[in-house]
């Protein structure tokens, strides 16, 4: 039988052309607008947990209240000792220290006086360790526009529209001024070794890294770190395991009655990304919803259109003596090969588009003035769910509309049917 309606839908192309068609364009939209999605969101995410957030943060409680201020004052102290602990309760990750620190990056002229200033917002990582891959995770020889990495804990590198604005160049001095731990003025100078683009309009106006052992000296924080970031392996982040990793650390660790106690928190409670997250989980079937729906309603017409047509060929079936409920299981089939192979046409050329947006979309012009920590360019992202999500919209859209258009099978008079025979 399944034969004989595939052969049936092949012989007669005004039968399945049209909803062929509208399977596999909703079936497309729907495949390239999931990997769109998640290609985008993936990216914040992954930016975010490199750059600031980590899979899981561990810091003073106190730090994490006041977090957007740098509060170095309330860092970590014996931070040695405490990133070995964690290194030894929690094999399986990757911790690293960081320190985020803000300051005013002043720029002398050949006499020694001041040619330029500017605020700065900085980080500082370990550069130097031959085991370390902070430069690596922050891809920071792909993005290396001028100059080197630093090669001693003298160096720093700087956004290179920053740089631009103080008229410095790799191997000119500049002066950093910010505060130690304890409150005092720092002065201290640093070598510009080279300039990077961010891609990130928060970063490129005033991004600075340093390596986290001069950053220690400048700022008088010997053993302290502000931020302990984790990473779990493999490089995704498993939102459920880092909740539970997080709520069994605070479990023990974290005191309310000590501002200095350390907390863990999750990538999620971060740099508002919270809502972004969820939207990961509720995108994929939002997007199904729509095309299922926009599908169904489409098919729902052309069912109806084609059942005029047809409505001599039901009549003449159902006089010879065929049952309603046959006829009608009949075009629900036919509709379940038509959104078979309308899926698997929309699913080969929705992954086409996706792989060739994959390389991305360079929107770093329109986020000039953001002060999110969001990525400049966007790509898509095949994942496994893309090859098989779009037969959801595609099958179940079609048996929808061809169930509401087949409905009329039913109201069928057998009495009139010779009748309308030889009309």
């Amino acid at each position: 039988m399944l034969r004989f309606f595939i052969k049936g839908l092949i012989r007669d192309r005004q039968r399945s052309l049209l909803p062929i068609i509208v399977v596999t364009l909703g079936v497309m939209l729907t495949v390239l607008g999931h990997t769109w999605i998640t290609g985008i969101l993936g990216d914040v995410i992954d930016f975010n947990a490199r750059f600031s957030t980590g899979h899981v943060k561990v810091m003073t409680s106190e730090y994490f209240e006041n977090i957007d201020q740098m509060p170095n004052d309330l860092a970590l102290l014996e931070s040695e000792a405490f990133i070995a602990e964690l290194q030894e309760k929690y094999p399986d990750m990757t911790w690293v220290e960081r320190i985020s620190f803000g300051g005013l990056i002043d720029a002398p002229d050949e006499e020694g006086e001041t040619r330029a200033q500017g605020p700065a917002a900085g980080m500082a990582l370990d550069l130097l360790s031959p085991e370390s891959k902070e430069a690596e995770r922050l891809n920071l020889q792909n993005i290396l526009l001028k100059g080197t990495l630093p090669t001693s804990p003298d160096d720093v590198i700087l956004s290179d529209e920053f740089a631009s604005r103080l008229e410095v160049e790799p191997d000119d001095q500049v002066t950093l001024i910010t505060t130690t731990m304890y409150g005092a003025m720092s002065i201290t100078n640093f070598t510009v070794c080279g300039t990077i683009k961010f891609g990130v309009g928060a970063l490129d106006r005033g991004g600075i890294i340093a390596d986290i052992s001069g950053i220690r000296y400048a700022m008088d924080m010997e053993d302290a770190t502000g931020e302990i970031l984790g990473y779990f392996p493999g490089g995704e982040y498993p939102d459920e395991k880092a909740i539970t990793l997080a709520e069994n650390f605070n479990n023990e660790y974290a005191d309310e009655e000590d501002r200095f106690s350390p907390v863990m928190v999750p990538l999620r409670n971060q740099n508002s990304l919270t809502g972004m997250i969820d939207i990961i989980g509720y995108m994929s079937g939002i997007i199904i919803s729509i095309f299922m729906i926009a599908m169904a309603i489409v098919l729902w017409n052309a069912g109806l259109v084609g059942g005029l047509r047809r409505y001599g060929e039901m009549g003449l079936r159902l006089a010879i003596g065929e049952q309603k409920g046959h006829i009608y299981r009949s075009l629900l089939s036919e509709s379940v090969v038509i959104g078979i192979v309308g899926s698997v046409i929309g699913t080969l050329i929705g992954l086409l588009f996706a792989s060739l947006m994959s390389k991305g979309i360079d929107f770093s012009d329109m986020m000039e003035g953001s002060t999110m920590m969001m990525p400049g360019v966007y790509r898509t992202q095949i994942t496994p769910e893309s090859y098989y999500i779009g037969f959801f919209p595609g099958v179940l859209a079609t048996v929808f509309g061809t169930a509401l258009a087949g409905i009329g099978i039913y109201r069928r008079q057998t009495a009139n049917l010779f009748k309308e025979l030889q009309a």
